[in-house]
C-alpha cells in the first residue's frame, strides 16, 4: 500500500510538473532567446556533452515522450497532428506541444487509477476501489479533451461576436486610405481578444516575409469557422480581381452581423427546450409535493378511519 501511495504521488507530482511546465514555456522560451543571443559567437567544447544535459533533458523530456506514447496506444484513432490542431484551434498551441498534452493525458489516467486503488485499499472497501479505479483513469484520460474541446468551443464563440466589430474597424481603417496590414496594425491597438490576436499573428507573419495570401490561409486553420473563412476568400478575390478592399470588408461585416443574429435567435429558440428538463426534474416535483400533499394525507386519513 505504501508503494501504492508513493506511486501515485509521483505521478501526481509528475502531472502538475506538465501543467506548470505548459504555464511557463513562453517565459522560458524567451529567457533561453536572450541567453543564447547573450553567447552569440562563442563557443565550448565540452568532455562529455551527456554527462552536462540539462535534468529536464536527460529524464524528464523521455518520460514525456513515453506517456504521450502510451496515450496514443490507449486511443489509436488520435495522432499528434490532430491533437496539434485542435491545440491551435483553441489558441494552447503557444504554451502546449501535442506530446505534452498528451503525456498530461496519460498522467492524469495513471494518477487517478492509482489514487483510487490507494484509497480503496487504506479505506477497506477494496469492491469500491476496484469499481472506482478504471472510472478515474477513464476520467483523468477524457478530461483533458473535454477541456480542451470547451475551450475550442468558447474560443469560436467570441471570434463570431467580435468578427463585426472587427470588420468595421478594418473598413474603415482601408476607406481612409490604409492598406490591409496598416489597418490589421491599426485593429490590434484598438481591440483586445481572441480574434485581435490572431490577426496580430497574421500581421506578423505578413511582416517576416510571407506571402498575405499564405498568412490568410493559415488564419483559418487557426481559427476555423465559416465566418472567418468566408472573410479570407472575400479579402483574396477582391486582391486578386481588383474590387474595392473597403466596400468588400462592409459586405462582409454585414453578413457576419447577420449571422451572429441568427445564431443568436437559433439560441433563444432553444432556451424553452433546455430550460425544460430543469423544470420536469426540480420543480414539479416540489409543486406536485406541495400540491397534492395535503390532498394525500386527508385522503389516508378518510381511508384510515
Amino acid at each position: 500500500m505504501l508503494l501504492l501511495l508513493i506511486v501515485g504521488t509521483g505521478f501526481l507530482g509528475f502531472a502538475v510538473f506538465l501543467v506548470a511546465d505548459a504555464a511557463t514555456a513562453p517565459q522560458r522560451a524567451h529567457q533561453a532567446a536572450l541567453k543564447r543571443a547573450a553567447h552569440y559567437g562563442l563557443s565550448r567544447v565540452t568532455a562529455n556533452p551527456q554527462l552536462t544535459a540539462h535534468f529536464r533533458e536527460r529524464v524528464l523530456l523521455p518520460a514525456v515522450q513515453r506517456l504521450a506514447a502510451i496515450a496514443l496506444r490507449l486511443n489509436p484513432k488520435a495522432s499528434t497532428e490532430l491533437v496539434a490542431r485542435r491545440l491551435l484551434a483553441s489558441g494552447l498551441s503557444a504554451r502546449l506541444s501535442a506530446t505534452q498534452f498528451l503525456a498530461l493525458k496519460a498522467a492524469l489516467a495513471i494518477c487517478g487509477a492509482v489514487f483510487f486503488a490507494v484509497f480503496g485499499i487504506s479505506s477497506g472497501s477494496v469492491p469500491i476501489g476496484i469499481l472506482l479505479t478504471p472510472l478515474a483513469g477513464v476520467f483523468g484520460f477524457l478530461a483533458p479533451d473535454v477541456y480542451l474541446t470547451m475551450r475550442i468551443r468558447g474560443r469560436r464563440e467570441a471570434v463570431r461576436a467580435q468578427l463585426p466589430d472587427a470588420l468595421d474597424l478594418l473598413a474603415v481603417s482601408v476607406e481612409a486610405g490604409l492598406g490591409l496590414d496598416g489597418a490589421l496594425s491599426k485593429l490590434t491597438e484598438h481591440m483586445e481578444g481572441p480574434l485581435v490576436e490572431e490577426f496580430a499573428v497574421t500581421l506578423g507573419e505578413i511582416r517576416i516575409g510571407e506571402s498575405r495570401h499564405e498568412a490568410l490561409k493559415k488564419l483559418t486553420e487557426r481559427v476555423p469557422t465559416p465566418e472567418v473563412a468566408s472573410f479570407v476568400r472575400a479579402v483574396i478575390q477582391a486582391e486578386q480581381l481588383g474590387i474595392s478592399l473597403g466596400r468588400i470588408l462592409r459586405v462582409q461585416a454585414a453578413d457576419s452581423r447577420l449571422r451572429r443574429q441568427a445564431a443568436a435567435e437559433e439560441k433563444a429558440m432553444k432556451a424553452p427546450i433546455k430550460i425544460l428538463f430543469p423544470t420536469v426534474i426540480f420543480i414539479f416535483p416540489a409543486l406536485f409535493l406541495v400540491i397534492l400533499g395535503p390532498a394525500f394525507l386527508n385522503i389516508t386519513h378518510y381511508l384510515g378511519k
